[in-house]
């Protein structure tokens, strides 16, 4: 593997001493940007997903317009259960839909997991032509959804807010949920391995809706199968975990191998920093509607947060992704107050 021009991101998952945290965001590649939007009212939501020079050029747009230390390619977590069979629509203002979702053994029985890669090939054509476009200016991030958030989808048929019929599924038919999540977690390891292959640097698994469980039942349906990722991926390819609402695993997440944790804005730096043991590094957790704020405030907002994280073992970020509207003047103040504070 060539140098990096950019290593900072890299370092800092290390735990390395470096001259200033690193900073990217999540959703970084998209829908705040005006350029995005054109190609957004251009081509449709998976066309663009699964175009590998469109998720190539979205991906490089937050780079050159405002130079974060990692990319992240342009991808959607719901690739996967497409490739396992599942129709999803991405509807316009609603999102995510999936008209016929999991109810039974039969549907769960007919998800094919033997040939995920090849039906997202479009995935790792867009990693090897973004990996040229970097041309080794800095790293580029990888994600997948934990089995647990692609689960609540799946049998939703849609996002919610407390995925109350998923959790009706789960706790009346805890076998049928384990033998989904197997599935899940087993494609999600064949995906994962071949972004690896194909060049991304480093993986994030995204479990957004882990918090909609109990701190028990999390560590029944959502845990196991995250570790279970973790365990099987390359071991020399940094991996970070961002499970939103889930404080009461970090602890747990410190302790499986993973080089940083995601820290959603409902967590203090504090309390990671003393639930993590500082045995990982820490990566957070600006909230994304205080970019609305004036420039003086995100400014002040921003310093405030690495002082409480410090300099080491820290990777600056949003609490979750960044949102629709977000001015992307206020961004680049963000971006620009993390690099200039040390």
């Amino acid at each position: 593997m060539n140098k990096l021009k950019n290593d900072l991101f890299l370092r800092a998952l290390k735990g390395e001493n470096v001259k200033r945290p690193p900073v990217w965001v999540m959703r970084q590649a998209g829908r705040y940007l005006p350029d995005f939007m054109v190609l957004k009212n251009k081509y449709d939501f998976f066309t663009r997903c699964q175009t590998p020079e469109l998720a190539t050029k979205i991906t490089m747009m937050p780079i050159d317009q405002i130079g974060f230390d990692a990319a992240i390619i342009f991808s959607d977590i719901l690739v996967v259960p497409q490739a396992m069979g599942i129709k999803v629509e991405m509807k316009p203002n609603f999102g995510p839909f999936i008209e016929s979702p999991i109810k039974n053994n039969s549907d769960i029985e007919k998800l094919d997991i033997l040939n995920v890669e090849e039906r997202t090939d479009y995935v790792f054509e867009a990693i090897k032509m973004t990996k040229q476009a970097l041309n080794n200016s800095i790293p580029l991030i990888g994600f997948a959804g934990s089995p647990w958030t692609i689960l609540c989808y799946i049998v939703q048929g849609s996002g919610s807010k407390n995925f109350n019929t998923v959790k009706n599924f789960c706790f009346k038919n805890p076998e049928l949920a384990h033998l989904l999540l197997k599935k899940i977690t087993k494609a999600t390891i064949s995906y994962l391995s071949k972004k690896i292959k194909s060049g991304v640097d480093v993986v994030q698994l995204f479990d957004s809706w882990g918090g909609v469980l109990s701190h028990s039942d999390y560590q029944i349906f959502s845990f196991p199968y995250i570790k279970e990722i973790i365990d099987a991926l390359d071991q020399s390819i940094p991996k970070i975990i961002y499970a939103k609402g889930c404080w009461h695993s970090l602890t747990n997440y410190s302790k499986i191998g993973v080089s940083a944790i995601g820290i959603d804005w409902s967590c203090s730096a504090r309390n990671a920093r003393y639930l993590t043991g500082n045995r990982v590094s820490l990566q957070g957790n600006f909230d994304p509607s205080r970019l609305f704020s004036s420039k003086e405030e995100i400014k002040t907002l921003t310093i405030q947060m690495l002082n409480e994280f410090g300099k080491e073992k820290y990777i600056a970020n949003l609490g979750h992704g960044i949102l629709p509207e977000t001015p992307v003047e206020n961004v680049k103040t963000f971006v620009s107050t993390v690099k200039e504070f040390y």
